[in-house]
């Protein structure tokens, strides 16, 4: 039996590991931090559980391929709720929320912009078919060769796909209104890059989020990752927590293991589900590299973050999605990915799930994630992070109307650049990968395979197919394949 290992239990190795087990081999996942989940743990304190990272729930149906190729559904572990309003976005002096219903969005698309709505349905149209065929086919590609996209549905979609022409024209084309727009682009600001940037294929998130709705895995993400490694484990799967990686074992173009804690595990395989420029840096020889540091420095990387974890021992008039967008969308783009520095006038993010979970916070009190967006490679210090906590909370007071005081502050910790790097070794302590520009899609991102050692592979968001959650699963099923695909039995390659 081949024994493979896993580097890291996040969503990618969460997914390499299982496919892999499913095929009958033999899958050890190596953790450096000591729970699951990399950037989807969970941490709880003075009776609060903390999702540490994602919280916007999209993309169901790529969750529930992945547990019914498991035999299991999503309901077999967590409990799922669509959200209504999916969200509510704080503009200056107004708030629009976001209806779970398409009929209400539409009706509130024209009640903003007269015309709105007909854009909207041909917005979303076209957006459908950039989703089935993006999420169906076009991530799961491995990112190897063009010839991956010669495929019938593929090619007779080609225009419709726009891969170049820019989001921000492309959502120019239906809507006037600055509120519709900054609608239609806040994913893009999120999970990649500035619009104008990035191709108007991502108009699939706008179908994601807006028609098949914004749900809520009760218990948080923490679910998921539980779920995960259940099937995980139920299959055979043996994990090692605590265990950082110091180096990947390396003999005639092949790995052999891993040293961990100054132990040697042998393996035939690596899915590195690690962050990629750490493990090509810090635990390959120079000569078994794919990319040099001059590669990683010119790439594009979505944002990092500024997060802070709130306890309040009181309620607070938030629904469970508030984005505040009451400064200018194209400034902050700007300050990350055209001129990396704190942020003038910041658009920030807060999540209040204890409105929907009473299992996140005690009773009568509420659960709060704060999260600003900024560039990575900042410096990062307390007194930085203090000084945007305050406008943060500033702005919050603002909209709800009523203080939070000091005291009622009954838990409180950020979360940064310097986190970003210490517990993942995340370069430059980015967040969430690399921007999806057009010159880092598809083929055009880091390779999925190791050129020169063709038994190691690369699972996670900064290969194919790119940053988020979903692409994140399905990276590592990718990655799975492709090892697979090494030590397939016959001429025919083995489909999971």
């Amino acid at each position: 039996m081949k024994k493979i290992a896993v580097i890291g239990s996040g969503f990618s190795g969460l997914s390499a590991a299982a496919y892999l087990v499913k095929q009958g081999y033999s899958v050890e996942v190596f953790e450096k931090n000591a729970v699951p989940g990399g950037r989807a743990r969970t941490f709880s304190a003075d009776g609060y559980t903390f999702d540490m990272g994602p919280s916007w729930y999209w993309m169901p149906d790529v969750f529930e391929k992945f547990f019914n190729d498991f035999g299991y559904s999503v309901s077999d572990f967590y409990d799922l709720k669509l959200l209504d309003p999916g969200f509510n976005i704080v503009f200056d002096g107004s708030k629009m929320s976001i209806p779970a219903d398409y009929q209400s969005l539409l009706q509130l698309f024209e009640s903003i912009e007269q015309g709105a709505a007909i854009k909207l349905d041909q917005f979303m149209k076209e957006a459908e078919v950039k989703y089935e065929l993006g999420i169906n086919k076009l991530v799961h590609k491995p990112g190897l060769s063009f010839k991956e996209f010669i495929d019938k549905d593929i090619l007779s979609n080609v225009f419709r796909l726009q891969v170049f022409t820019s989001f921000s024209k492309h959502v120019a084309r239906y809507f006037a209104n600055p509120k519709l727009k900054a609608l239609m682009e806040f994913p893009v600001l999120f999970l990649g890059a500035m619009p104008s940037d990035t191709p108007a294929l991502y108009s699939l998130m706008n179908y994601a989020g807006l028609k098949l709705g914004t749900w809520y895995p009760k218990g948080g993400f923490g679910s998921v990752i539980n779920a995960m490694v259940a099937v995980a484990e139920q299959q055979g799967v043996q994990f090692h927590f605590d265990a950082p990686v110091e180096r990947i074992l390396v003999n005639n173009n092949m790995t052999t293991g891993l040293l961990v804690n100054d132990k040697t595990y042998y393996f035939d395989a690596v899915v590195a589900a690690a962050d990629y420029h750490h493990v090509e840096s810090s635990l390959l020889p120079k000569e078994y590299r794919n990319y040099s540091e001059e590669y990683w420095d010119s790439k594009t990387f979505a944002p990092s973050c500024l997060i802070y974890y709130l306890g309040v021992n009181k309620r607070v008039h938030l629904d469970h999605h508030t984005l505040f967008f009451e400064e200018d969308l194209t400034q902050h783009s700007e300050e990350i990915y055209k001129n990396a520095q704190w942020p003038t006038k910041p658009l920030f993010y807060v999540c209040c799930p204890s409105k929907t979970d009473d299992t996140v916070a005690p009773p009568g009190c509420e659960n709060l994630f704060l999260l600003m967006p900024i560039a990575p490679g900042l410096t990062d210090n307390e007194e930085m992070r203090e000084k945007y906590f305050r406008i943060m909370l500033a702005r919050i007071e603002k909209h709800i109307n009523e203080k939070i005081p000091e005291e009622n502050i009954q838990y409180k910790r950020s979360y940064c650049l310097a986190d970003f790097i210490g517990d993942y070794n995340s370069y430059k302590g980015n967040a969430y990968g690399l921007a999806n520009t057009l010159m880092q899609t598809a083929i055009l991102k880091p390779k999925i395979i190791n050129k020169k050692i063709k038994n190691l592979f690369y699972a996670g968001q900064l290969t194919v197919p790119g940053p988020g959650v979903p692409p994140s699963l399905i990276s590592g099923k990718i990655a799975a394949q492709q090892v697979i695909n090494l030590f397939k039995h016959s001429m025919h390659e083995v489909t999971i």
